[in-house]
């Protein structure tokens, strides 16, 4: 029997890339291996963790969909189960902001052009994690906005083009979730953290005038929805 994939993990199947490998790196109980493995739109998809544990629960959930002969179950740290182009996209799900850049700054080959579509769905710190993508040269394909079990959360899929950008901290906020349906819900959501991210910001900086233009509501309702920067792309729910 095929796992039922939350909101979060089912947007992040829908980012990966087509025809092309796939690596979903921390992949606890195998839910996303699997679905992405008994998909056959992959001509290879490995499962990966850090435990013996979860892996051998992935392997389980794997034997039930029917798919275990389509997957490869790998143990290691991060992208360490990984070689340089063997994969064209990588998921990782729900770990930090930190612990995100923190496992793609041990893999130098992520850093290429045309390398792979890295995939997101950050645990905590989501504007910390689009500051980070933008100055060190990853240009957004989709920022997607969704709830699960009641709190939202974003999946984002960057690749890598080595331009960098130095955004706003309402950009670092919002990111690209405006384009979608949801992304009102999350915008509010992410507002309503405004005040306690004022606290200890000096009366008068540049951010303290950013974070109490947003806590009046000014910019409008355009703050929200800040355009993506040149050349990115937002994939929309059709």
């Amino acid at each position: 029997m095929l796992p039922t994939l939350d909101a979060r993990l089912a947007a992040a199947a829908e980012l990966v890339r087509p025809g092309e490998p796939v690596a979903d790196i921390g992949c606890d109980h195998g839910k996303l291996t699997a679905v992405l493995a008994a998909s056959g739109r992959y001509p290879k998809v490995i499962g990966a963790d850090l435990r013996p544990g979860p892996l051998a629960k992935a392997e389980q959930t794997l034997e039930h969909a029917g798919c275990k002969d389509r997957a490869e179950l790998r143990l290691g740290d991060g992208l360490s189960v990984l070689t340089e182009n063997e994969v064209g996209s990588i998921v990782l799900a729900g770990v930090s902001a930190q612990t995100t850049w923190e496992i793609l700054e041990k893999a130098p080959w992520v850093f290429t052009a045309r390398g792979p579509r890295i995939i997101m769905i950050p645990a905590t710190r989501h504007d910390a994690l689009r500051r980070w993508l933008w100055e060190h040269g990853f240009r957004f394909a989709a920022d997607r906005p969704v709830q699960a079990a009641g709190r939202w959360y974003a999946v984002m899929a960057a690749e890598y083009t080595g331009e960098t950008h130095e955004p706003t901290f309402a950009e670092c906020l919002f990111g690209g979730t405006g384009v979608w349906p949801e992304g009102k819900g999350y915008a509010d959501w992410q507002k309503a953290k405004l005040p306690r991210m004022r606290l200890g910001v000096p009366d008068g900086s540049a951010l303290a005038q950013e974070i109490d233009s947003l806590l009046a509501g000014l910019p409008s309702q355009a703050a929200s929805r800040p355009a993506l920067p040149k050349g990115e792309v937002a994939l929309r729910k059709q």
